[in-house]
């Protein structure tokens, strides 16, 4: 089948088994799924049901949509997400984007588990994405175009919806959630980056360093899609303190932040 192929035959499975099509998806990072467990008249779908679906293979990413209501919104929450490092193709990864868009969803929240480049933060702050830069090497809007989603060279200037910025960093602020603003830049992992790398990362303006959430924002912007991206900081990056990087504790701080991440995606969600 081809790419768009398999978002209509996506799109139309998961429609056949919901009530109403929702208007804002979720995407949790790495022990941050649980965030689904608070939506009222849940329908869980297992990415393993939908035929020619991508699935994840790491830890703190179960692999399902989860259909509900949220204050009073239509919503669809992503338990977990594949990445780049698993071995599929960007289009691969991001089809569950496409198949959102599809669907008609109009605004995407994008989560993450990265670590600290800024020298001021540290491990358990939130960082709401202002911008990214993408060192992954790739690009899921290379190949055909998807006339169908959005044009050949679409702009990207205001890719992390700026309105909605404003009205997020007011809300925390008069939530009393602590809520940082910065750049995150990609990288394709899987290993950690090097103490060199993070060093010139911090000199080209990047906060925080990841392995995901890029190409799924630039899916979306090229498909018409507002987009949010948060990161949560589970580690300082390579370099910045004496102390080796593990994916346990990456899980370990975000559990210890769950509270306060799902206080900031409420937050998000009344804005919206």
């Amino acid at each position: 089948m081809t790419l768009q192929e398999n978002i209509t035959a996506a799109a139309a499975f998961l429609t056949s088994r919901i009530f109403s099509r929702p208007t804002v998806a979720l995407v949790l990072g790495s022990g941050l799924g649980d965030y689904a467990d608070t939506l009222e008249n849940a329908v869980k779908i297992p990415y393993s049901e939908i035929p020619n679906f991508p699935q994840p293979t790491v830890e703190g990413h179960a692999g399902a949509f989860v259909f509900g209501k949220k204050q009073d919104k239509d919503v669809v929450v992503l338990q977990g997400r594949v990445h780049y490092y698993e071995g599929l193709s960007m289009a691969e990864i991001t089809l569950p984007v496409r198949v959102l868009a599809a669907m008609g969803v109009k605004t995407l929240v994008l989560t993450n588990a990265a670590g600290g480049v800024n020298l001021n933060y540290k491990p358990g702050t939130l960082m709401l994405i202002s911008d990214h830069i993408n060192f992954s090497g790739a690009n899921p809007l290379i190949g055909k175009n998807l006339e169908k989603f959005g044009p050949r060279f679409p702009d990207v200037s205001d890719l992390y919806t700026a309105s909605l910025r404003e009205k997020i960093i007011d809300k925390a602020a008069e939530n009393q959630i602590p809520l940082e603003q910065g750049v995150y830049l990609m990288c394709s992992g899987p290993n950690y980056e090097t103490p060199a790398e993070i060093r010139a990362f911090r000199t080209l303006g990047a906060d925080a360093v990841g392995m995901s959430t890029v190409p799924e924002a630039l899916v979306a912007g090229h498909s018409g899609m507002d987009v949010v991206g948060v990161s949560c900081i589970t580690n300082m990056a390579a370099g910045v303190l004496p102390v080796k990087l593990d994916h346990k504790e990456v899980v370990e701080t975000a559990a210890k932040v769950h509270d306060l991440f799902q206080k900031l995606v409420d937050i998000i969600l009344e804005t919206l």
